[in-house]
């Protein structure tokens, strides 16, 4: 296997350190998604979470596949922005008194992490093509657009529900 040198000469270095950090981001992320799964209130954000957890653990699998072809056998690059992402997230849950704005903060939160991982995903796909690795960069590309249907679905979801609610929740007298 190859060592896992932190110094990056080339693009398929870079490519390689970024697939490191970003697979320990989607496992961080599906520890979260969990956790956020049975915080969420709306069963509607609670289904398009858990469909986005079956996204993370797909994406987890295909990335291993990555490592393999590569031969990396580390995957000790720990994702500070997603760790970043991940307590911002519980902080702003934790200052929140109603499920419905709960629920806006929950999707909304996931957006940015979302958001993110497009970029992440579009940047290695692009990186591979680059490099001539089409079957990952199809992989790579496979997840970005992973990442796109969720983030439509979320935008769908706040518009039509999550914002609507939250905009007036409904407060019950002590």
């Amino acid at each position: 296997m190859r060592e896992n040198n932190l110094t990056i000469t080339n693009l398929h270095d870079l490519l390689d350190y970024n697939a490191r950090k970003f697979t320990n981001a989607e496992i961080q992320l599906g520890n979260s998604l969990n956790e956020w799964i049975v915080k969420a209130n709306s069963l509607k954000l609670k289904d398009v979470l858990h469909k986005y957890l079956g996204f993370v653990q797909q994406h987890v699998q295909n990335l291993e596949s990555f490592f393999q072809a590569e031969q990396i056998s580390s995957l000790s690059r720990t994702n500070r922005i997603m760790r970043s992402f991940i307590e911002e997230t519980e902080e702003k849950l934790s200052n929140c008194a109603d499920p419905e704005v709960k629920d806006a903060c929950l999707l909304a939160s996931v957006q940015d992490i979302n958001h993110f991982k497009i970029s992440l995903y579009g940047t290695a796909a692009a990186f591979a093509r680059e490099l001539n690795m089409e079957e990952f960069a199809s992989v790579f590309h496979e997840a970005e657009i992973n990442e796109k249907q969720i983030d439509d679905r979320l935008s769908q979801l706040a518009e039509h529900e999550i914002n609507t609610r939250a905009k007036a929740p409904i407060v019950l007298p002590p």
